[in-house]
């Protein structure tokens, strides 16, 4: 990963708190090494247990943990923001182009129910008991 990508990403990841010196525990991976390890998970399209520890990204499953609490502190949607506001400010985005989809918004009230279809047969069938 560039510098200039990491210089991006660093200010928008949580601060982490330091661990307490009477139980100090396994060191903490960097963080842009576990970046740098979730980048090779998606990229390559592997099993986050099949993340190769001689990479020196840590497990998969930091690796996934990671990206999980980046996901739940707003990180991507963030970084989403910046580089759209960005690419706004230097007149890099078409507007006009623009799509609204909203197939992954949850209609809060629902949509309408379906109307129970009617039935085809003349008559109910017989009893065969």
């Amino acid at each position: 990963m560039s510098d200039e990508l990491w210089a991006r990403i660093e200010p928008l990841l949580p601060v982490v708190v330091p661990r307490r010196s009477d139980r100090p525990g396994r060191p903490r991976l960097d963080d842009r090494k576990a970046l740098c390890g979730i980048l090779f998970v998606l990229y390559t399209a592997i099993p986050w247990e099949f993340l190769p520890q001689e990479l020196g990204f840590g497990s998969g499953m930091t690796c996934w943990r990671r990206l999980r609490d980046w996901n739940e502190a707003g990180v991507w949607q963030r970084l989403h923001e910046s580089l759209l506001a960005e690419l706004n400010a230097a007149g890099q985005l078409d507007w006009s182009r623009a799509v609204i989809d909203g197939s992954h918004l949850r209609a809060m009230k629902g949509g309408p129910k379906p109307v129970r279809a009617r039935s085809t047969v003349p008559e109910l069938a017989r009893n065969t008991i």
